[in-house]
């Protein structure tokens, strides 16, 4: 019986592709299980805030500003709302923000890295856009958003997504400046294989390795501009909760209530350390 699993174990691994085998198997060592498991967790505690917290996140009680309780970990707020609520519902629009902006500015980058493969000029001039917006750091750039849409997370959502582009871009026009000398590229062109197809087929692949590990670097990054902007005021508007809205609050309580920073800030940095290993794990993964 064994045996047999064995052999099946084996097919099914020759069935992947091996590029998604190569990634799985991140999530086969010691860092890529605790980021997994410690991502899931979180992940899971955000889906299920309703209802694991049914009166919402914006529900008053009659005292304010208290330490840890066992009804209430990390206390009680300025207006006597629980703390813990608040965290995991802000913890929602953090995830909500790293997930749709982070993989779409992954791929629009690529799109624009591999605009060189189409015309050579306008190649350069997507890179000298990039250089542009790599001028302005995240926070900066999101301040100028921010004065022309206004807080909120749209505002959030595009720094994000605008300020990840620029290294996905470089590093899909550096795949395809270093394969499109080589051999099996030549002979694509040779035998007339449209220029879309060689992309597809042969670029694409060999720049997915660098954007994926660089893609969930930039899920660590975006945790800290939702961070970095909220707590400036510029981010999400209160009553609605994000991790960087609570960590803004928790500073002028500091003294009265410390678990009114420390809370968010745990799971803020919990949620940054889950990126981070599997990030590590993806990285030593496409590099065995």
């Amino acid at each position: 019986m064994t045996s047999i699993e064995a052999i099946g174990r084996a097919r099914a691994t020759r069935r992947l592709n091996p590029t998604v085998a190569r990634y799985l198997s991140a999530f086969r060592t010691t860092r890529g299980i605790i980021g997994l498991t410690l991502l899931g967790i979180l992940v899971l505690a955000a889906v299920l805030a309703p209802v694991l917290f049914p009166g919402g996140y914006d529900q008053q009680g009659s005292t304010s500003l208290t330490g840890m309780s066992a009804a209430h970990p990390f206390g009680l707020d300025e207006f006597g709302r629980d703390i813990l609520t608040r965290s995991v519902y802000g913890l929602r629009i953090d995830l909500s923000l790293i997930f749709a902006a982070v993989p779409l500015s992954m791929a629009l980058g690529m799109v624009l890295g591999l605009a060189g493969a189409i015309s050579e000029r306008l190649g350069e001039a997507v890179q000298r856009l990039f250089d542009v917006v790599i001028g302005f750091p995240g926070l900066l750039l999101g301040i100028c958003l921010v004065a022309v849409l206004g807080p909120g997370w749209l505002a959030l959502f595009l720094t994000i997504l605008i300020s990840g582009m620029p290294t996905a871009g470089r590093l899909a026009r550096a795949a395809w400046l270093s394969q499109q000398s080589r051999e099996y590229v030549l002979a694509a062109r040779v035998l007339g294989v449209p220029k879309p197809k060689v992309l597809t087929r042969h670029i694409v692949p060999n720049a997915m390795d660098s954007i994926v590990v660089n893609g969930s670097v930039w899920m660590v990054i975006g945790v800290y501009i939702e961070a970095g902007l909220s707590i400036v005021g510029l981010g999400v508007q209160p009553p609605t909760p994000s991790l960087g809205v609570l960590l803004n609050n928790g500073l002028r309580f500091v003294t009265q209530a410390p678990t009114y920073l420390i809370g968010p800030a745990l799971i803020l940095v919990l949620l940054a350390l889950a990126f981070s290993l599997i990030a590590d794990a993806l990285n030593e993964a496409v590099n065995r």
